[in-house]
């Protein structure tokens, strides 16, 4: 992907002396009392920052944080608390700046955050007037926020419309090269493990990844549906049985291509969910009718590891089974352990993911972690992030 990137600029000496305007993920959770619960994401835009003071630049940072209401802000709705934890990281000031978008005073050299970006009317339309006067603020635009790569608005693609030189900055260019190194010049086997409740939500990543992947692990409520369509029982199980024709139609389409959806043929079951309801291995096909299937067994988990050990490039997006529940949380754990082992390049991307890799401790052993939820899942989809589109298109590629 032919994108311009903002290191490159920095090593050039481009950026001295220039305003550089930097949309960062900074959308972090909060307790009630507005404290910051977990800042992986504002210490991910670190890098990008410190890059462009390192370089001399004027830097502004902005990002939006919660669902604000446009044109209407609520203290509960205010970076203050990011930048001061931003102010932490960098180790020096970040001031934090309210309706910035007529003008901002920064000099090469320093840092500001500019108060939350949706509470500009017109950010989530991508109204061309608010993005033309964002662009004007600034020398070189830089979009380092994978998160909302997915979306159109005014500081995630009008900007880069109009700015003098648009690019990516390291975050973002680290997705885009590890998106390309698993999806469109993949090392084969290419194992995609698709996992999650519902067939639905998920759909168009099956069928996509079906025209692509050598093997489909599906888990969670989708495996269930696919033990539907090949006439498996599940008893009480979460399932989409109006979907079991789709289901069956990604398992022809991957073995008209001589690959396979795995079926489990042993599952953990339950008669009700609860963490500490009684967990029995049954064979797949000895499914009771009150029974809740809520993790693949070991036999599976087994086979799977096997499979996954002579893969080249590992795509995981979900968790294979109830994992929150430690009774429930085995299938999952050989599978997390199982990647974590392989020489394959894994990408892994999705909040649930995330909790999976942080529990078991593998962050060091996946090959990339996707900061992206949404983004993410449309790009396993197929399609073309607006982020990474407008940036191709300022590029001139």
């Amino acid at each position: 992907m032919n994108v311009l990137r903002f290191s490159d600029l920095c090593d050039q000496g481009k950026a001295r002396g220039q305003r550089v305007f930097i949309r960062a993920d900074l959308n972090v959770p909060q307790d009630d009392d507005g404290r910051i619960t977990e800042d992986t994401r504002i210490r991910a835009s670190v890098p990008c920052i410190a890059m462009a003071l390192e370089a001399g630049a004027a830097v502004m940072v902005t990002s939006h944080l919660g669902r604000p209401t446009e044109g209407a802000f609520k203290p509960e709705d205010s970076l203050a608390p990011v930048a001061t934890r931003l102010a932490e990281l960098l180790g020096r000031p970040v001031p934090l700046k309210r309706d910035w978008v007529d003008g901002v005073d920064v000099q090469p050299g320093e840092v500001v955050l500019l108060e939350n970006c949706r509470v500009n009317k017109g950010e989530k339309k991508n109204d061309p007037a608010l993005a033309q006067k964002m662009a004007a603020l600034t020398d070189i635009y830089v979009n380092d926020a994978f998160g909302t790569a997915h979306r159109a608005e005014a500081t995630t693609y009008g900007i880069a419309q109009y700015a003098k030189v648009a690019c990516a900055g390291p975050l973002l260019a680290a997705e885009i090269d590890a998106i390309t190194k698993a999806l469109a010049r993949p090392k084969r086997p290419l194992v995609a493990i698709v996992a999650g409740s519902k067939v639905s939500t998920k759909l168009t990543i099956l069928q996509a990844l079906a025209n692509n992947v050598d093997q489909l692990i599906v888990g969670g409520g989708i495996a269930n549906t696919f033990l539907l369509a090949v006439g498996l029982p599940i008893g009480k199980s979460l399932a989409e049985p109006g979907l079991v024709g789709e289901a069956g139609a990604v398992i022809k389409a991957m073995a008209a291509r001589g690959a396979d959806v795995p079926i489990p043929t042993d599952v953990v079951v339950a008669k009700t969910f609860a963490a500490d309801a009684p967990a029995t291995v049954k064979p797949a096909n000895e499914v009771a009718s009150d029974d809740l299937i809520l993790d693949i067994g070991p036999q599976t988990a087994a086979r799977l590891a096997q499979q996954l050990k002579s893969a080249g490039t590992i795509v995981w997006n979900g968790p294979v089974g109830v994992f929150e529940f430690d009774a429930f949380s085995r299938g999952t754990e050989t599978i997390a352990r199982a990647i974590a082992a392989s020489d394959a390049f894994s990408i892994a991307g999705g909040g649930d993911t995330l909790a999976a890799i942080a529990k078991y401790g593998i962050d060091s052993d996946i090959g990339y972690i996707s900061t992206g939820g949404g983004a993410f899942l449309e790009v396993l989809e197929g399609k073309t992030l607006p982020a990474f589109e407008i940036l191709q298109k300022r590029a001139g590629g």
